[in-house]
């Protein structure tokens, strides 16, 4: 499957790429993952948004690019999500490594931390994540936090 991508900063956004992306997050968060909580944390505006969408052109997978010091010292991917649709199928492999490659043409070969859910510990070591600290509950899941150096 071929994928393309918009990668942008939130005041570029059109209407209709903030409104996919934010259902994407609900559809997956909020939903699929039974957590109630308030997606929509003011950091989005100070961040660039990843667009992963299929040949169909509909959104199926998502990050957000946070520069250092919104979540974390470092800068970081946040709020990585894929559609039931695409998962097993290579899409999360494809943003993960766009949204890396994003990160450092934005902000230079500098660490990025992530906030990991923990079931995914190994999939993000593919790409050079090392956990790093104890293993924390969010939203009644649990994380832990990874560092590419």
């Amino acid at each position: 499957m071929s994928y393309t991508h918009i990668f942008k900063a939130f005041h570029d956004l059109t209407v209709t790429e903030l409104y996919q992306l934010l259902k994407l997050r609900s559809e997956i968060f909020v939903v699929e993952q039974n957590c109630v909580f308030l997606d929509q944390d003011d950091k989005d505006y100070a961040c660039h948004h990843l667009l992963l969408f299929d040949e169909d052109q509909e959104l199926v997978a998502y990050a957000r690019i946070v520069p250092a010091g919104k979540s974390y010292a470092e800068a970081s991917i946040g709020r990585i999500v894929s559609s039931s649709k695409v998962r097993g199928k290579g899409a999360g492999k494809v943003l993960v490594q766009i949204a890396i490659d994003k990160t450092k043409q934005l902000y230079g070969n500098v660490p990025i931390r992530i906030g990991a859910q923990y079931y995914a510990v190994k999939f993000y070591e593919i790409f050079g994540f090392k956990a790093e600290g104890e293993i924390y509950d969010e939203d009644g899941i649990d994380h832990i936090e990874m560092v590419l150096a």
